[in-house]
């Protein structure tokens, strides 16, 4: 039987936030369209009164209950999917959606992962390597200017999310990995590379990227992570052993040799 999109399951994360007034109309936009939640990593100047007069009475208890974070590893640990915001096109950014359709694809994932939608600061967004926890890159269309007030391009999105939400009765998708268990799996993964020379080590992370950026499209569930961190250990494994057993055996035969050439010498 279909299910009803829970929008309790996604939050709104602004990365270094600037202005308070920005953080108070943000919170008075989730409680608008009944989006569950708001964590900021390393606001540059929180002050609670002005967060307060923008928020207005109705978001109160939103503006209460913001998580704070000092990094955006840590505050994307728990979610299983991540979309990140960019108003930057091309470059190591080109598979972006529009918000409608990051909408649509986002109720069903929603219904049993907790996703989060990633702002950057005011005045320069998201870098490239605040993205690469990003399983998908949305962009709202704009005439002349491209640049957005923080809480007008969350409001553009979160009223996508609660649009398609009533729209939408759709099919769940499964449990999918969290940021944190897929982090653990590229860091296996970049050390068994550079291991077996596959990757240059004096640049791994250029590589390491590419994975990422094949395994957002897929994305993985948590079973698939487990099953490749499983075959990495196995790789580690059998690397150790064939090198123990070369080195043994190169010992072997050092000793026979050595054998040998005393036996030369006693006769």
């Amino acid at each position: 039987m279909p299910k009803k999109a829970n929008l309790d399951h996604i939050t709104i994360v602004l990365h270094q936030p600037k202005r308070s007034e920005n953080i108070g109309a943000v919170a008075r936009v989730l409680c608008n369209m009944g989006i569950g939640g708001l964590r900021i990593i390393k606001p540059q100047n929180y002050h609670l009164p002005d967060v307060l007069k923008m928020a207005t009475h109705g978001a109160v208890e939103i503006v209460e209950q913001i998580d704070f974070f000092e990094d955006l590893k840590s505050a994307l640990a728990p979610f299983r999917y991540i979309v990140g915001t960019t108003a930057r096109l091309g470059g190591q950014r080109p598979a972006v959606t529009t918000p409608r359709k990051m909408a649509e694809e986002l109720i069903p994932i929603s219904i049993k992962n907790k996703v989060a939608i990633v702002f950057g600061p005011e005045d320069r967004g998201l870098s490239n390597e605040d993205i690469r926890y990003c399983h998908r890159l949305v962009n709202i269309p704009t005439a002349k200017f491209s640049s957005l007030n923080l809480a007008q391009a969350v409001m553009v999105i979160c009223h996508e999310l609660f649009a398609a939400s009533l729209e939408a009765n759709p099919e769940d998708i499964p449990r999918l990995a969290t940021r944190d268990e897929l982090e653990k799996m590229y860091e296996q993964l970049k050390e068994i590379l550079i291991r077996i020379n596959y990757i240059n080590p004096e640049n791994p992370d250029h590589w390491i990227n590419g994975l990422r950026r094949f395994f957002n499209r897929l994305p993985l569930r948590a079973k698939e992570v487990s099953i490749i961190r499983g075959i990495c250990r196995q790789i580690n494994w059998y690397g150790g052993k064939s090198f123990n057993d070369g080195f043994s055996l190169k010992q072997k035969k050092h000793s026979q040799s050595d054998g040998i050439h005393f036996e030369k010498e006693l006769k």
